[in-house]
């Protein structure tokens, strides 16, 4: 999911939002989540170090590029939330 889709979720839970059927999102929240992914992150940069087979490795890799993006749409998710 890209940003423009982000933003157009945002959109539609603003709109929820104005007509009570959603309640408000708290930065602290958007905090507490980005900390859990920025553990999960360096968890997974652990693993991938001590990590020899070429298989898993690429599998690490790829839930820690996951993981990264999930961060960057958090970070932007607090910039609007804030």
């Amino acid at each position: 999911m890209g940003l423009k889709k982000l933003a157009a979720k945002v959109e539609d839970y603003n709109a929820r939002l104005e007509s009570g059927k959603a309640h408000k999102i708290k930065p602290s929240h958007v905090e507490k989540v980005l900390q859990k992914l920025r553990k999960k992150a360096s968890e997974l940069d652990a693993e991938i170090a001590e990590t020899s087979s070429a298989d898993k490795k690429a599998r690490l890799e790829g839930k820690r590029a996951i993981a990264h993006t999930h961060i960057a749409r958090a970070e932007w998710l607090l910039n609007e939330v804030t």
